[in-house]
């Protein structure tokens, strides 16, 4: 599996998930990081590599 292919789906399913309360997402394609803000303004990084 690629790795833009894996962050296309995990981009679809969080933006999808109500159960996190994500109100928005930020993509960074050239440092492969996404920035999650919540409903409660709580904000969360996630770094996708492919080992």
């Amino acid at each position: 599996m690629e790795l833009n292919y894996f962050k296309d789906k995990l981009f679809d399913i969080l933006n999808d998930s109500d159960e996190l309360e994500i109100a928005d997402i930020f993509a960074d394609d050239k440092k492969d990081l996404f920035t999650f803000v919540t409903a409660g303004g709580d904000k969360f990084e996630l770094l996708c590599r492919k080992l």
